[in-house]
């Protein structure tokens, strides 16, 4: 069962760390493909934000934002193979704060195509976050010492007869 488990780790963190090695890969001097491509939607984002909650955000360059999300991706991804649970809260981290970013669903009509493609991506990273969770959940039930074995005294013979 402990194989089973590790396979397991080492199948899920693989998604994060095959993603993480193609941005540092692709990275380069202004934060790579990735940056050029997160920018119209960080800047959707931001927008959204602003006309929601009303307060400017600070200015974040996108390629300080895309090696943070390398770095949490392939430190998260590696921890959690080890299983630790830190690894898994960085994967967490990551998801919660790319998952409405990269997948902005809101801002288009039910009726795109865009729409559901874009649902559907988010959906599926809100169960990568579920299945974090769980792995958290279900890390930190389980007990660090097991408890001693109670040694039964054996009665007396003398006890035993009436």
């Amino acid at each position: 069962m402990a194989f089973a488990s590790f396979l397991g780790r080492v199948l899920f963190a693989s998604v994060f760390i095959l993603s993480a090695y193609q941005e540092f890969n692709d990275y380069g001097v202004d934060g790579g493909l990735t940056a050029k491509a997160i920018r119209p939607k960080f800047d959707a984002f931001i927008h959204k934000i602003d006309s929601q909650v009303g307060f400017q955000l600070p200015e974040i360059d996108i390629k300080f934002l895309v090696a943070g999300a390398i770095a949490l991706k392939g430190i998260g991804g590696i921890l959690f193979i080890l299983g630790s649970s830190f690894g898994a809260v960085l994967l967490l981290l990551h998801q919660l704060i790319a998952t409405p970013i990269l997948y902005d669903f809101y801002n288009y009509d039910s009726e795109d195509r865009e729409y559901i493609q874009l649902f559907i991506k988010f959906t599926q990273n809100m169960a990568l976050f579920g299945a974090l969770l769980f792995f958290i959940g279900m890390k930190n039930s389980i007990p660090r010492r097991l408890p001693k074995k109670k040694v039964l005294k054996m009665l007396p013979l003398e006890l035993l007869m009436f």
